[in-house]
C-alpha cells in the first residue's frame, strides 16, 4: 500500500516540505524533503500557464490570491 505524499508549510521556518505524515495526519514521518524551490517554481509556472491570477477558496469563500510576473521578459523591463 502506498501512502499519500503530504505538502506542507512549516510555521517556523517557513519552508515548505513534501512527505509522509503519521496517522495523527500532523507529525511528519522521518525523511520529509525541503522543497520550497520547486514548489514555489512550481506554482509560478502554473500561474503563468494559467493565464490569469488563480483564487484559492477555503471553506467556499476566496482566501488567497496568487499573481506571477515573469521577470525575464524583457517587454516588461523599467527603462531608466
Amino acid at each position: 500500500m502506498n501512502k499519500k505524499l503530504h505538502v506542507g508549510c512549516s510555521a517556523l521556518s517557513g519552508n515548505i516540505y513534501c512527505g509522509h505524515v503519521l496517522k495523527d495526519g500532523r507529525t511528519w514521518a522521518a525523511n520529509k524533503t525541503d522543497v520550497t524551490v520547486e514548489a514555489l517554481v512550481a506554482v509560478a509556472e502554473h500561474t503563468l500557464a494559467f493565464g490569469k491570477p488563480v483564487v484559492i477558496n477555503a471553506k467556499g469563500l476566496p482566501k488567497y490570491e496568487i499573481t506571477v510576473r515573469d521577470l525575464s521578459d524583457s517587454s516588461t523591463e523599467v527603462q531608466t
